[in-house]
């Protein structure tokens, strides 16, 4: 009773947890089918009315925590429907979170010398702790800034417009300003923190560099490095709008093709799972290949299916069906019941090991591979027709699979 208890408990904050500082009403499902609706969207725009960003310099908050999902939620949304308002709300946790950056802030709050011994420009992971380290983390924020500059940029219309709310930090009047300096911030915090220090390629694979205090000298586990792809991936794509600087598109995508190939390679295992179907079985980080807990997994899944949908890195729609098959025929125990781990193991005695009565936001993703599991799949992730939701996160990963049911583009082989 106690472990279904607490899983209830977590349904009922996963369902119910928005972004910090949300007071509107939840957004509205019109229906499961279709095109995404106007309605549909302006709940959303009516929804993040109410949200703002904390004020942490915390890395981990930007990754993994409100902020974090907040900004990856926008940039879905935006990508469906440009509408102003969410680019607006992007604009605003973009210039809070470059303004918390390490070496911008005033001391004492910032200006702290890290592990590298220098003043980096980095969001550390536990700021107060020495030394102060940083890991996969700081590639979120990069991605954040970099995908709020390529909405700017693939909006001409807006270039000499000056942005909603004003230049508080003087990072550029207009929009076109202000994307660049997002754009060139991001690429400082990858070239005088990321490649420059915290990590080390050996055959093009990412590894923790020997000297960093966090995970000394080991392989990137996979949820970080959707971390840092993230980040890479709208750098790319952003130069490329710009097109400012060949060659550092060219570096960023190879980064990423070399290290999803290496987990496509030989970073999971395969099997038949008990539908006939091939299942994928893989692990936190290099060079295990299973067991991997749902907490992180989720983080994969979703970030493979982000690489998936650019278009950019040769991944077929072959290769992501058996992560629909993981999810479904492994991890779904029953109705709204999921294993711990992708093996269909869990433990719940463990941090990040344990069943949930709920759909992962990352494993919903998955469904693009499963149309016959789609609205079953939405309904353990808390979507269903006619309903709502109060997760911008939750929310912006249905809207986004929708539209793409929608267009056709669902399962499709993606072109660049």
């Amino acid at each position: 009773m106690k472990v279904k208890h607490a899983r209830e408990l977590t349904l009922a904050l996963y369902l119910g947890a928005a972004c910090a500082g949300a007071q509107a009403a939840a957004m509205t499902v019109d229906s499961l089918d279709g095109p995404v609706t106007g309605n549909e969207i302006q709940s959303f725009v009516d929804f993040i009315q109410g949200m703002q960003p904390i004020l942490s310099e915390s890395g981990e908050e930007w990754s993994q925590g409100d902020d974090g999902k907040a900004m990856k939620a926008l940039s879905q949304v935006y990508d469906i429907a440009p509408r102003k308002e969410i680019l607006d709300k992007m604009t605003s946790y973009c210039d809070a979170l470059l303004s918390q950056r390490n070496d911008i802030l005033p001391a004492p709050a910032g200006q702290r010398k890290i592990w590298t011994g220098r003043i980096d420009p980095v969001w550390p992971n536990t700021p107060d702790k020495y030394p102060i380290q940083t890991g996969g983390e700081q590639g979120d924020p990069v991605g954040h800034l970099a995908s709020c500059a390529r909405a700017i940029l693939k909006t001409p219309a807006l270039y000499k417009q000056n942005v909603a709310g004003g230049d508080r930090y003087r990072f550029g009047a207009t929009y076109l300003q202000r994307a660049k300096t997002y754009l060139a911030e991001a690429d400082k915090t990858v070239d005088q923190h990321i490649l420059k220090s915290l990590l080390t390629m050996k055959d093009g694979h990412m590894y923790f560099a020997d000297n960093s205090p966090y995970q000394t000298g080991k392989p990137v586990p996979w949820n970080q490095q959707m971390m840092f792809d993230y980040g890479f991936m709208n750098l790319a794509q952003a130069h490329e709008l710009l097109k400012d600087d060949p060659a550092r598109v060219q570096r960023y995508d190879a980064i990423v093709k070399t290290n999803l190939d290496w987990f496509f390679q030989s970073g999971l295992t395969r099997y038949t799972d008990k539908a006939g179907k091939t299942a994928y079985n893989w692990a936190y980080a290099m060079p295990a290949t299973d067991g991997e807990d749902c907490n992180h997994g989720s983080m994969d899944v979703y970030g493979f299916y982000r690489l998936f949908l650019s278009g950019r890195y040769g991944l077929a729609a072959k290769q992501m069906e058996p992560f629909g098959d993981t999810v479904f025929d492994v991890m779904r125990l029953g109705d709204r019941d999921y294993s711990g781990r992708v093996d269909g193991s869990s433990d719940n005695a463990s941090k990040h090991g344990g069943e949930t009565n709920y759909l992962r936001a990352g494993f919903m993703f998955a469904a693009l591979s499963r149309p016959d599991a789609y609205y079953t799949m939405m309904s353990d992730a808390g979507i269903q027709d006619g309903g709502s939701s109060g997760a911008a996160g939750v929310y912006a990963n249905f809207l986004t699979i929708k539209s793409l049911r929608a267009s056709g583009n669902a399962s499709k082989d993606k072109k660049h």
